[in-house]
Formats: structure tokens, C-alpha cells, sequence
């Protein structure tokens, strides 16, 4: 099977933003913070993907602003157990993703502007 991307081919996941939890996961994921940035992952535009299965299994793709991130042994686990604590989350398993590299212009406009970049 190949991993290779073609020409069309959505370089990020879609999320299940029709889920009920989803919103709600979204929120949790706003509770964490990179350390050394004032902001918190999602708005910074480190969540790239958050599907959930049926059964409430919660599944997270993400990445960090650089891959020698001084908390990225951490990260997942604080993701993880921010999504577990969402009533109705049975389970959450994190990847870590550094394709396609994270980028400044992921950063939501309230990210943007609490940085300075606005």
C-alpha cells in the first residue's frame, strides 16, 4: 500500500465535526497549553484532526510547533487526558504528525492576535 500523496489529496484528516462530542472535545483541547506560548493548542492550530467512533473512541492527530518541542514526550498525554475527562469519551489514542509541518498561518485569528501577529 502506498503512503504516497497524490495530486487532490487532503494533506489533513477531516475532524468529525458533526459528532456530539465534538465540540466538547474541541473545548478540552483548549485547556492545554504549549508552555512556552501564551496560547492553547487548538487555537495555535496544533489539533489537526479529532474523529470519534461511535462507541466513544477519540481519535487525535496533532503535531507541535517544532519537533525538537521541549514537552513533546508530554503533549499526547495532556491531550489525552483532557479528552478522557469529556463525559461520554471511552478511550483516546493520540498521533503525532509532523506532515504537513506546522506553520504559523494555522493559528486561529484570537491566536494571531494574542501573539501579536495582528
Amino acid at each position: 500500500m502506498s503512503t504516497e500523496q497524490n495530486e487532490g489529496d487532503l494533506l489533513i484528516k477531516p475532524s468529525s465535526t458533526e459528532h456530539p462530542l465534538y465540540e466538547s472535545l474541541v473545548e478540552a483541547c483548549k485547556t492545554v497549553y504549549d508552555p512556552e506560548i501564551p496560547v492553547n493548542i487548538y487555537d495555535l492550530g496544533l489539533i489537526y484532526t479529532i474523529t470519534v467512533e461511535d462507541e466513544g473512541k477519540v481519535n487525535v492527530i496533532m503535531t507541535l510547533t517544532a519537533p525538537g518541542c521541549p514537552v513533546a514526550g508530554e503533549m499526547p498525554g495532556w491531550v489525552s487526558d483532557a479528552m478522557s475527562a469529556v463525559p461520554g469519551v471511552q478511550s483516546v489514542e493520540v498521533e503525532m504528525t509532523f506532515d504537513p509541518q506546522w506553520g504559523m498561518d494555522m493559528m486561529s485569528d484570537e491566536a494571531r492576535l494574542e501573539l501579536g501577529f495582528m
